[in-house]
């Protein structure tokens, strides 16, 4: 949520930056508002002085002896009556318009960093650098993932379409062994490196939601259970920061490292006809998440550090990718900075979306109320929120199916994976 005093103070800089993400947002009707708010707020502290005001002077006269049916009494409290008969209207008005203000802000996205590039589409992203030349395969007759994947017989997306619908697969065999190899390897990976593991909740209330900002922005593209208040989690993301809602953290609490998996459920609205076949577009996939919540003066340094521990896992299984950096006109919702990193994926010769690291800056941290204090000093702060994928394991799962299938039909088992799979080094039907 953005700060409705930066807003009210500096309105025209808050609009440029919105205008340069490149939607029509509006914030005149916010600022509008507020002064309304504040006005109604002015208006209702002189009443509330005054009526306080004549109950004392009540009090005054009746001690020193006045009668208290005396005319002068009577004209106070009159006047009194009428003054709480008018902060009786203001309060309701208060309170619509303050609801009124939370609800547009909540539509609207963070701004931008300073050091974001700025840019209409992702074709204005910026690369900042690539890794891993040295592994692209030498096979030159790469059948896609899913194809390899179903005469291995680790794919089953027919059988998946029986029990659920499109966009769906079943791991079997093998397929789901190196599935959860993957996912241990991520989540080991991230401990040693400094990460806090959690098994979260796999399913979250409308507050957490909002919090992290999939709502009310997102909820198209969330399923929710019918008869409760709970969605399905998009993304560890959301019960991770959660965990710390409406909270006031100590500064040496701080920072805060969690990583950890869950499956992840979007209905990929909008996207139909797109990555049709295949794990890139699943409405159910795993993902180990990366989450911190750190101090303000140091959040851009650790979004570094951040992206270099997603990083690490590809360079951990050789797979070739590069990094982005996200244009204002691609950044997400809650992002104020983010590098996305994506996987090379030999059969369609194009790098694709494996993990997405952002600095959310404060936005999350006021949506949720999620606070710190430093010793020996008065008030408290919002902290930041930063999060990224460590990594989408579907996304990964496909690289290696592409990455290491062998002329022969068989797959090669990265060197790190194969103790997870019983010291195997190759995977074949």
């Amino acid at each position: 949520m953005l700060d409705i005093k930066q807003i009210r103070e500096n309105p025209q800089l808050v609009q440029e930056k919105l205008n340069n993400r490149g939607d029509n947002y509006d914030i005149q009707p916010i600022v509008d508002l507020n002064q309304r708010q504040r006005q109604l707020e002015t208006t209702r502290s002189q009443l509330q002085a005054r009526s306080n005001e004549i109950g004392k002077l009540v009090g005054q006269k009746i001690k020193s002896g006045v009668n208290p049916q005396d005319t002068e009494i009577q004209d106070l409290r009159e006047e009194g009556n009428s003054l709480k008969a008018q902060l009786s209207e203001l309060e309701p008005q208060e309170k619509e318009i303050k609801a009124e203000i939370e609800l547009t802000l909540l539509a609207l996205p963070n701004l931008p960093s300073e050091s974001t590039p700025i840019g209409h589409s992702e074709e204005d992203n910026v690369e900042v650098r690539r890794w891993g030349d040295e592994y692209l395969p030498q096979n030159q007759n790469i059948i896609p993932h899913w194809e390899i994947g179903e005469k291995l017989g680790f794919l089953n997306f027919e059988r998946a379409v029986k029990v659920a619908q499109s966009r769906f697969v079943a791991l079997i065999g093998a397929g789901a062994t190196l599935e959860r190899a993957l996912i241990g390897f991520m989540l080991n990976t991230q401990v040693a490196a400094g990460y806090i593991e959690v098994v979260p909740p796999f399913l979250v209330n409308t507050e957490s939601m909002t919090a992290t900002g999939q709502l009310p922005k997102f909820a198209e593209e969330s399923f929710k259970c019918a008869d409760d208040d709970l969605w399905l989690t998009p993304t560890a993301e959301v019960p991770l920061i959660n965990l710390y809602r409406n909270q006031i953290l100590s500064a040496e609490d701080l920072p805060i490292y969690h990583c950890a998996y869950s499956p992840c459920f979007r209905r990929e609205a909008g996207s139909y006809g797109r990555d049709m076949r295949g794990l890139i577009r699943l409405h159910q996939f795993n993902k180990v998440e990366l989450v911190k919540l750190v101090s303000p003066e140091t959040s851009f340094d650790e979004l570094e550090k951040l992206l270099k521990n997603a990083e690490a896992i590809l360079q951990a299984l050789q797979l070739p990718y590069r990094v982005i950096e996200l244009c204002t006109g691609d950044l997400g919702f809650s992002a104020t900075k983010t590098y996305d990193i994506e996987v090379w994926l030999p059969s369609s010769g194009k790098y694709r979306e494996i993990s997405s690291c952002s600095n959310c800056g404060d936005f999350q941290a006021r949506r949720g109320n999620i606070r710190f204090k430093e010793a020996g000093k008065k008030g408290t702060q919002f902290l930041h929120t930063l999060n990224g994928s460590g990594l989408a394991v579907g996304r990964t799962m496909a690289a290696i199916l592409e990455n290491y299938q062998q002329p022969d039909g068989t797959l090669h088992v990265p060197m790190v994976l194969q103790p997870y799979l019983g010291g195997k080094e190759i995977l074949e039907v």
